[in-house]
C-alpha cells in the first residue's frame, strides 16, 4: 500500500510538472511568433487580421503595425508600431544620396527569398532598395534616378523589377549580383505605376497610366532581359496600384485614377467582385486582402491632410473599419503577406 501511495504522489507530482512546462511555453507562444502572431484578437472562430505595413511620407519611414489596434502613435512607445525602418541617417547607404533619393516613400510590399523576409520600398526621389527583416540590413538598393520610382517586386531569383511613372518604365536590376548592381533591363510603359511577379503565371505584370503589360523574363539572371507577351487596354485612364488578390486565385487588384477592378489572368478579362460597388472609388493609392481573413485594406487621399495625396487614415471591408496612424501621411498601405498569389 506504501509503495502505491508513493507511486502514485510521483505521477501526480509528474503530472503538475508536465501541466508547468506547458503553460510556460503557452505563454512563451506570442513572444516567439513576433509579428507573424501579431494583432491576435479575432473573436470565436475568426482568424486574427494580419499586420499592416505602410510607407508613410510625414515621418520618411516604413512602419509594421498591429491590425488588431484602432489607431497607432509613431512618436512615442506605441506598442502597435512593431517595426520600423528609414533610410535617413543609414551609414551604409550614403552612397545613394538618401536625403534626396529617400524623399516620399511611394511603395512598401512584404516578401520572402530563400526562407528569409524582406521589406521592399521605392521612393519617388529615386531610392529602390530590399531591406531585410528584422534586421534592416540591405540586401539591395540602388538610386534609379528622376523617374519617381513607384513600384518594385523581387523575382525569385534574387533580382528586382521596378516601375518609374514619370521615366515611363520598367526596369529588371540584376540584384542577384550584388548589393549595388545596376545593370538592368528595360521596357517602356507610359505611366508605370504598378509592378507584380506572378508565380502562377511566371510573368511580370506591370501597371501604366493607360495599360496593364504581362512581361516574359528572358536571359540569365546575371544579364535579363524582358519581352511584351499581353497588352490590356485599362477600362479607365490613370493606372496606380497593381497587387495580387490573394483569396481569388488568378486575380490581380487594379486602380485607376477613377475605380478599383479585378483583373482575372486566365480568362483576360476585368471581372465582378464582392463589395465592387463599395470598394471600387476615385483615387485609391493601393489595395489588397488579407488572405487569412478576405478583409480588404485601402489606402486612398485624405482631405485635410497636409500632404494632397496622402492619408492619416485606411479604410477597412469587410468587416468595415478604420485605422488610424497620428500625424501620419501614408501613401501606401498592404497586408503583412509574402503571399505572391497562387
Amino acid at each position: 500500500m506504501r509503495g502505491q501511495r508513493v507511486r502514485k504522489a510521483r505521477e501526480g507530482a509528474s503530472l503538475r510538472r508536465s501541466a508547468a512546462v506547458l503553460l510556460a511555453v503557452l505563454l512563451l507562444i506570442p513572444a516567439a511568433t513576433g509579428v507573424a502572431g501579431a494583432g491576435q484578437r479575432g473573436g470565436a472562430g475568426r482568424a486574427p487580421a494580419s499586420p499592416i505595413v505602410a510607407a508613410d511620407q510625414a515621418t520618411r519611414a516604413v512602419y509594421v503595425l498591429d491590425a488588431g489596434r484602432t489607431r497607432w502613435d509613431t512618436g512615442g512607445d506605441d506598442p502597435g508600431v512593431l517595426w520600423s525602418w528609414s533610410a535617413d541617417g543609414r551609414r551604409s547607404l550614403e552612397d545613394l544620396r538618401t536625403d534626396t533619393s529617400w524623399t516620399n516613400p511611394s511603395e512598401v510590399k512584404s516578401r520572402e527569398l530563400d526562407g528569409r523576409r524582406y521589406l521592399l520600398v521605392t521612393a519617388s526621389g529615386g531610392l529602390a532598395a530590399v531591406v531585410g527583416y528584422p534586421d534592416g540590413a540591405v540586401y539591395w538598393a540602388a538610386d534609379t534616378g528622376t523617374g519617381n520610382a513607384h513600384s518594385i517586386d523581387l523575382l525569385p531569383d534574387g533580382n528586382v523589377a521596378v516601375a518609374a511613372s514619370t521615366g515611363g518604365y520598367v526596369r529588371l536590376y540584376a540584384a542577384s549580383t550584388g548589393s549595388r548592381a545596376t545593370g538592368h533591363a528595360q521596357v517602356p510603359l507610359a505611366g508605370a505605376h504598378g509592378v507584380h511577379w506572378d508565380p502562377r503565371t511566371r510573368l511580370l505584370w506591370a501597371l501604366g497610366s493607360g495599360q496593364l503589360v504581362a512581361l516574359r523574363v528572358g536571359g540569365a539572371p546575371e544579364d535579363p532581359a524582358l519581352s511584351v507577351v499581353r497588352r490590356v487596354t485599362l477600362p479607365t485612364r490613370g493606372g496606380h496600384d497593381l497587387a495580387p488578390v490573394l483569396g481569388t486565385p488568378g486575380r490581380l487588384w487594379v486602380t485607376t485614377a477613377s475605380a478599383v477592378y479585378q483583373y482575372a489572368t486566365s480568362q483576360g478579362a476585368f471581372v465582378a467582385y464582392p463589395l465592387q460597388e463599395r470598394i471600387s472609388v476615385p483615387g485609391v493609392k493601393s489595395v489588397g486582402d488579407d488572405p487569412d481573413t478576405g478583409q480588404v485594406l485601402v489606402a486612398r487621399p485624405e482631405p485635410g491632410n497636409p500632404c494632397t495625396w496622402c492619408t492619416s487614415k485606411l479604410v477597412l471591408y469587410r468587416p468595415d473599419g478604420t485605422r488610424t496612424l497620428l500625424r501620419g501621411g501614408m501613401y501606401k498601405a498592404r497586408w503583412w503577406s509574402a503571399d505572391r498569389g497562387r
